[in-house]
């Protein structure tokens, strides 16, 4: 094999990467617990998207007692920091991996 070759495989191997990252990062997962009470989705990258809560996720005892304007609002603040926990930690493993590679970028590390 030339290197020809070898720099057109890479090429494609590299447009495959960036394809597939495309496509998970435009994908979302959803998991529920306690009977739907709480729901959360990311994309398929692991970045947090949302939150969603039910009254009787806050209140099993009684549900009727939470308005909505307290659902959203605390759905929000987590959000809001789970967001930011997401960018710190991408952040820092970002900085790490250029330490470790000389700051040559490689394709599909981060």
């Amino acid at each position: 094999m030339n290197i020809a070759q070898m720099m057109k495989q890479a090429q494609q191997m590299q447009k495959k990467l960036q394809d597939a990252q495309t496509e998970l990062a435009n994908t979302e997962f959803s998991a529920q617990t306690g009977n739907g009470a709480v729901s959360v989705t990311c994309d398929g990258q692991g970045k947090f998207k949302s939150i969603k809560l039910t009254a009787a996720a806050l209140n099993p005892e009684n549900p009727e007692s939470v308005d909505q304007d307290t659902i959203e609002m605390l759905e929000d603040l987590i959000t809001t920091a789970m967001n930011q926990a997401t960018t710190q930690a991408t952040g820092e493993m970002q900085s790490k991996m250029k330490a470790l590679t000389g700051g040559i970028n490689i394709p599909g590390l981060f």
